[in-house]
């Protein structure tokens, strides 16, 4: 007769539960029956080394290539150095914040020197990072302001280095903001991409497709596991491809080179997910179509659109294509009418009544996880376009620091919805107007300083940066001392 526990696990397999059963790697379970076989069992686990089954823990089992073989070998080992010191994992991610700012401004040096110290502080500062979460395994160190601070300081970090790179290169007399703008805007847009698919798919049933299964196979294949994970840019490539073409570069060829890479990521995996979506017929949640609807970001106009157009807003095959079609029209209208035209004033309204539109009923089309990106893009593009035309000096730095901060709330209501407790406060959104009216009020700046005025356009997008910092960063940092939820990493980049 088998062992209690087998039998139970037996039973419940047989009634259709699905059971658990952990790799134990070289760890040792028995259920010894008899004076011989408990005496094996004791000598097994008696030879089992517990310092190096905790190290080896402490690393992701799931990594990206340049992580796994090129940083975790040892920063394990820093990270048990840390620990015998009496290190907290939140004291190494502040060290690894501090580093990547030292790097930013040695990149704003603009000098050669700068450039290769920048390159080199970068990588210091992934490998530290991946030693904070190594720390934390390590020594059972587990904190929600911990989590938090992993997940918001990978973000400023990078964008901060983007911003010094930018400064340097003006040094050089090389104006690179839109550059480093778009590298921005695209970046996030690739996370909230990887943000909206994972929660409409969260809890969804009939969760199968045929490139899902095609997905399994080639990652039975070896080889294919590690390309596929490269090719989407990861952090831990991406930082080691921002760190040597700095040293080696220019400021220009790094953007290039960035915006060339993770466009083809977002290709990838957008196209991976959109054929997925087209092929499976998964019953999204409420709970997922109420996640997907608080990461639209909709503020009061679009609440106001929303309630307006729900009767005769028909699903055009979901919610999507209302928010296609505002932010084509939107971006189109940014792009190609005058600088300081109206036109763009009335093409920010028209969006607006289509971005509540988009939200007027619950996000559960199989394609709708997309309507969040689509905002983004929106709200994003139109700042860098609009600024960008206005060839103001400031504007661009000025509109980088304002996605900057919008960019953090967004990041921020992520943490919150993936740690069990929900977007932030109705009343945070409405104050700092949604993404729609937050993309009107730039429009009308625009219209109304762009031209003739144009020299106090940087500062009003700078004292809207500043607004949405403070009153977002205030609430946000409030709410993660004093929170008990878990947080949860971000788009699932592995560091």
């Amino acid at each position: 007769m088998p062992p209690l526990p087998d039998a139970l696990a037996a039973a419940l397999e047989a009634d259709g539960v699905a059971v658990h059963r952990p790799d134990l790697g070289s760890l040792v379970a028995a259920v010894p029956v008899g004076p011989q076989a408990r005496k094996e069992t004791r000598d097994a686990v008696a030879a089992v080394d517990d310092e190096a089954v905790r190290l080896r823990s402490a690393v992701k089992s799931r990594d990206g290539f340049f992580t796994t073989f090129c940083v975790s070998p040892y920063s394990r080992h820093l990270a048990r150095w840390c620990a015998r010191r009496g290190l907290t994992p939140n004291q190494v991610t502040t060290a690894s914040l501090l580093t990547a700012l030292v790097a930013a401004g040695c990149a704003a040096t603009g000098t050669r020197g700068g450039f290769v110290a920048a390159g080199v502080l970068l990588l210091l500062s992934f490998v530290l990072d991946c030693a904070d979460g190594q720390l934390a395994r390590y020594s059972l160190q587990y904190s929600t302001l911990g989590a938090w601070l992993d997940a918001t300081f990978d973000r400023a970090k990078e964008y901060a280095y983007y911003a010094g790179l930018a400064l340097g290169a003006a040094r050089g007399g090389d104006d690179v903001w839109a550059l480093a703008l778009g590298a921005m805007v695209l970046q996030t847009c690739r996370h909230v991409v990887d943000f909206s698919f994972t929660e409409a798919n969260h809890d969804a049933t009939a969760n199968t497709s045929p490139t899902a299964a095609l997905s399994d196979r080639l990652d039975s294949v070896g080889w294919t596991v590690w390309v596929r994970r490269m090719v989407v840019l990861p952090i831990g490539e991406r930082w080691a491809m921002i760190a040597v073409l700095t040293a080696v570069t220019t400021p220009r060829v790094v953007f290039y080179a960035l915006l060339a890479g993770c466009a083809f990521a977002a290709c990838y995996t957008t196209a991976g997910r959109v054929l997925r979506s087209l092929t499976r017929r998964a019953g999204r949640t409420d709970r997922a179509a109420r996640a997907l609807a608080d990461l639209a970001d909709g503020g009061p106009l679009a609440e106001i659109a929303a309630r307006a157009t729900r009767r005769w807003a028909r699903p055009l095959g979901g919610r999507t294509p209302y928010a296609v079609l505002g932010a084509a029209l939107l971006l189109y209208t940014a792009c190609a009418a005058p600088v300081g035209s109206g036109l763009v004033v009335a093409a920010a309204a028209v969006y607006a009544l289509t971005s509540g539109a988009a939200v007027a009923r619950p996000l559960k089309g199989a394609l709708d996880w997309l309507v969040p990106p689509v905002l983004r893009v929106a709200e994003y593009g139109t700042v860098l376009v609009l600024a960008a035309r206005a060839d103001v000096p400031g504007a661009l730095p000025a509109a980088f620091g304002l996605v900057a901060a919008v960019a953090y709330h967004h990041y921020d209501t992520v943490y919150r919805i993936r740690g069990g407790t929900g977007a932030p406060p109705a009343w945070l959104v409405r104050t700092l107007g949604g993404q729609e009216g937050r993309t009107l009020l730039v429009a009308v700046l625009a219209a109304l300083l762009a031209t003739g005025g144009g020299e106090r356009l940087p500062l009003a997008l700078t004292a809207l940066a500043g607004a949405v910092a403070v009153v977002g960063l205030a609430e946000s940092v409030r709410f993660w001392v004093s929170s008990h939820a878990p947080a949860v990493h971000d788009e699932g980049e592995p560091a």
